[in-house]
């Protein structure tokens, strides 16, 4: 008795496989190959260059430059000249004539408290100098990061691809042994939907990678194309110290770096506000005119530190360095804990890389073709043959994935240590 359903199915199955085919076709009409490629030594020196976030760290190391010399920088002298008549009050005087003053002053820091001033301006420039570089490590790393994802996706849509395109072959095999009488329908329905599940795969993966490749482009500024690619390979062969060894790095990371040049900063500042309880003294000079008299006088002006004695100021700076230290503490503890915690990361990964290397990939490929041959020969159905394909595509998956967070692992201790784990070869 004809089934309802074998028209429609066969239809789906018709469509699914024309939808491959132009997905294929309009795949390889954008084809990678007629893009430029770049490796990760270009990709890294355009982000160097061109990325945004480095222009906004140089330009404060500018700031922190002009800091230093004003601070080195003396005050402006300051004139003041008056004028007016004048009128005696007692008999005889002159009146009328005017009388006239003219003044100089300039006021002078004391030597300590320039030297305090100057020091703290210096030190926020090794606060920059460090952030320019805290910056350009997180950027080499994220840049990394993304490079090696794009390889991953890339990896992942040859694999689903080639497995889509042997789905539809297997199909194809189905619909024939159905057509013939050899096999039952359902063995098609099942073919369909295994068929449609590696298109919709494959789509997935397409669109992993254009993803994961717009991202890259984003650190990069607008400097490639929009349509690019790029060529490389997982640095597999690279491996990690000992924890040991990792853990005596943790103290020379830049970030730790730049929390103790903080603490420096807090400390010359609490020495600049004690001294500018007695800031300096300004040198007074003017010449003064009247009708009868000219008087010439030299002074000197000393601020008395009665009311205003800097409590405020000199406690603020007091508790900013206990604040410091706290926060360099902090940071410390969270690094060696991130620290340790990647590297865990990385010691399951290689885990499993060697599992998979050493005998999951084989006996996940030699029952793929054990149950292949028992479908051909008739001794088992569809139904195990597609069980046994969807658990080889699930174990390369997962190779593809170990094999990234082994990647993914080091680069995230390289970052939190500052250092060049994974080494980019020209």
């Amino acid at each position: 008795m004809p089934q309802v359903g074998a028209p429609r199915v066969r239809r789906a199955g018709r469509h699914a496989y024309f939808a491959g085919m132009l997905a294929a076709m309009l795949f390889c009409w954008q084809a990678p190959s007629a893009w430029a490629a770049y490796t990760l030594p270009e990709l890294m020196e355009t982000a160097m260059q061109h990325n945004p976030a480095l222009g906004i760290a140089a330009a404060q190391r500018d700031v922190a430059e002009a800091a230093v010399t004003t601070a080195s920088t003396y005050s402006n002298p300051q004139v003041e000249a008056t004028m007016g008549p004048s009128r005696y009050l007692t008999p005889g005087g002159q009146g009328d004539r005017r009388n006239w003053s003219v003044g100089l002053s300039q006021s002078l820091d004391f030597p300590k408290v320039r030297e305090a001033r100057i020091e703290a301006a210096e030190i926020e420039t090794r606060i920059a100098d460090a952030g320019v570089e805290l910056i350009r490590i997180e950027l080499r790393s994220r840049v990394k990061n993304a490079f090696y994802d794009v390889i991953q996706r890339k990896a992942v849509l040859r694999m689903v691809e080639g497995d889509r395109n042997l789905l539809q072959q297997i199909r194809e095999r189905v619909k024939l042994r159905v057509e013939v009488g050899e096999a039952p329908k359902y063995e098609l329905i099942k073919a369909d939907t295994e068929a449609l599940a590696a298109e919709r795969d494959y789509q997935t993966a397409l669109v992993r990678v254009n993803e994961g490749k717009a991202y890259l482009r984003g650190l990069l500024g607008s400097t490639i194309p929009l349509e690019y690619d790029v060529e490389g390979e997982l640095p597999l062969t690279y491996g990690l110290p000992s924890l040991d060894k990792l853990r005596e790095q943790v103290a020379q990371s830049p970030q730790l770096s730049q929390l103790r040049a903080g603490i420096d900063t807090a400390e010359a500042k609490l020495r600049l506000e004690e001294r500018l309880r007695h800031p300096g003294l300004t040198l007074k000079a003017g010449v003064e005119e009247d009708p009868d008299l000219r008087q010439i006088r030299l002074g000197v002006a000393l601020p008395l530190p009665l009311w205003d004695k800097r409590q405020g100021p000199i406690a603020a700076a007091a508790a900013q360095i206990r604040q410091s230290q706290a926060t360099l503490s902090d940071r410390a503890l969270g690094l060696q804990r991130d620290m340790e915690a990647a590297y865990q990361r990385y010691v399951i990964a290689q885990q499993q890389l060697a599992a998979f290397e050493n005998g999951l990939l084989s006996q996940a490929e030699s029952v793929l073709r054990v149950a292949e041959a028992a479908y051909r020969y008739g001794e088992r159905g569809i139904l195990e043959y597609m069980d046994a394909q969807r658990t080889f595509r699930a174990v390369r998956k997962d190779y593809l994935a170990a094999k990234f967070d082994y990647v993914s692992s080091m680069l995230e201790i390289e970052r939190l240590l500052g250092t060049e784990l994974l080494e980019v070869k020209p």
